[in-house]
């Protein structure tokens, strides 16, 4: 009798482990169960271009059973909770699976109502998010009606997933009423907990230069306690306020509601103590966990995600085989930032390792890092079909490894002097 692996999550990182396992362990050896509330699969990193008319729905969302590989058992079910103890899944309709490992791929759950007023009057009228099919379908609909008035969009609190996207709308925003012929009747300004416009030194330093030559207001450790939607303002926990007309918000985010009842599965905002180089879980040695479900350091993005499966799949094979797991993962990122005008840059970074100038994957890469090109935003809108027939089914990319290269970076003088 085989071992069973069962992974909470058909989502990208749920996806991609079950197709990299079936690649290594026939059926016979290892029987490979992915659960999942829905089998409506969106890509993620479209639902930015949603609100701006540059991606239609219907084009981003396909059933998640089809992106897995045969022999890959889909359940469609509620995870009630996990019992790490005795290894069980426990689900909604009161069955249980057992399992031999558990991967836990459960992603990031957005928490609207945590906020208060966020939910209450206008909502869906003038205060809206992007981070969902529905809400940036709706927000395609209020942006076309905007003719004037104050733009806010605010990141409620981190982690969020995509911590770039908030940035990119302020700059499509910039570039959609440009287009236009509005941008003098928009005020447009983000407001953001971090004490800068991104969490990296090197990075926040160009998107704050960038801000300023597009005349985008920056508002930064701006706690948000409140949203009053009659008035158009948001509350600041130490009483700041920031009028608007139209309020893109960012809600808090959380894990999945089953994590907060396993015992010992999550912490306090229901992610998943998690090695950061094994992606190993902290609850038990036959636990692990990938993607935006994890606590660790470094972005709630799909290229990590990406990066973190051949990790994953790896120590699960050395798990199964009783040998050391590998502790190399390095919180490799990367990601296209859209810019607006046709162009985007692109920022490659790790745990110890902020974004840097230079060039991608290598010295003689094509891809420019913190700069804009029209060759980024080609190769983000390229992104879409190798992650349906490339990334999900689990294969690997030439060039690109999990690691994350020097190779082609030009260190800042702020790292020259760190390094010295």
């Amino acid at each position: 009798m085989g071992r069973r692996i069962v992974i909470t999550g058909a989502g990208t990182g749920g996806t991609l482990t079950a197709n990299r396992l079936r690649r290594i362990y026939d059926r016979d050896q290892v029987e490979i169960v992915v659960i999942d509330s829905d089998d409506r699969h969106v890509y993620q990193p479209a639902l930015l271009f949603v609100p701006f008319d540059m991606a239609k729905p219907e084009d981003i969302v396909r059933p998640r059973s089809k992106q897995l590989h045969r022999g890959i058992e889909f359940r469609l079910a509620e995870v009630a909770r996990v019992e790490t103890t005795d290894n069980t899944v426990h689900l909604a309709d009161g069955s249980e699976i057992e399992y031999d490992i558990l991967v836990v791929a459960s992603g990031a759950s957005l928490l609207p109502d945590e906020t208060e007023g966020l939910t209450g009057p206008g909502w869906g009228e003038k205060s809206f998010s992007f981070y969902s099919l529905d809400d940036a379908t709706a927000l395609r609909d209020a942006l076309a009606g905007f003719e004037g008035g104050r733009l806010v969009v605010n990141t409620i609190d981190m982690p969020i997933k995509c911590p770039i996207a908030p940035l990119e709308f302020c700059f499509l925003a910039d570039w959609f009423f440009r287009e236009r012929g509005l941008r003098p009747e928009v005020e447009i300004t983000y407001a953001t907990p971090l004490d800068g416009a991104f969490t990296k030194p090197v990075a926040a330093e160009h998107f704050a230069g960038m801000f300023d030559a597009k005349e985008i207001g920056l508002e930064t450790e701006f706690a948000t306690g409140q949203v009053d939607g009659e008035a158009g303002k948001l509350i600041s926990w130490d009483e700041r306020e920031i009028p608007f007309d139209l309020l893109v918000a960012i809600p808090l985010h959380g894990g999945a509601s089953f994590i907060g009842r396993s015992p010992g599965l999550g912490d306090d905002l229901g992610f998943v103590p998690t090695d950061p180089g094994t992606l190993q879980s902290e609850v038990a040695p036959n636990v692990f966990a990938i993607g935006d479900a994890t606590n660790l350091p470094t972005s709630k993005a799909g290229s990590v995600t990406h990066f973190e499966g051949e990790i994953v799949t790896g120590n699960i094979e050395h798990f199964l085989a009783g040998e050391e797991l590998e502790g190399s993962y390095d919180g490799h990122a990367n990601c296209f930032v859209e810019t607006g005008f046709h162009k985007a840059m692109l920022i490659d970074f790790n745990y110890e390792v902020e974004p840097l100038p230079g060039r991608y994957p290598n010295r003689v890469g094509p891809l420019p890092l913190l700069k804009e090109s029209r060759l980024n935003h080609l190769a983000k809108l390229a992104f879409q079909p190798f992650y349906w027939h490339a990334l999900l089914p689990g294969r690997d990319m030439p060039g690109i490894d999990s690691q994350m290269s020097m190779a082609g970076k030009q260190p800042v003088a702020s790292e020259k002097g760190d390094n010295e």
